[in-house]
């Protein structure tokens, strides 16, 4: 339940910001502040899967 109170408190509409932006460059950051998240998580899932695959004590 609450989790759910904070997702909503925290959902942003990026179709606003973009419609209220001042200039091109708060676009760019925008998008950027978007979708950096979402790649750093992709990396650090990435790594947690390369050291979990080349573990060196398991028996195959």
């Amino acid at each position: 339940m609450l989790a759910s109170f904070i997702a909503l408190l925290q959902q942003v509409d990026i179709e606003e910001k973009m419609k209220n932006a001042p200039d091109s460059g708060y676009e760019i950051g925008v998008v950027i502040g978007t979708y950096l998240p979402f790649v750093f998580l992709v990396a650090i899932a990435y790594f947690v899967y390369h050291k979990a695959k080349n573990r060196k004590d398991l028996d195959d």
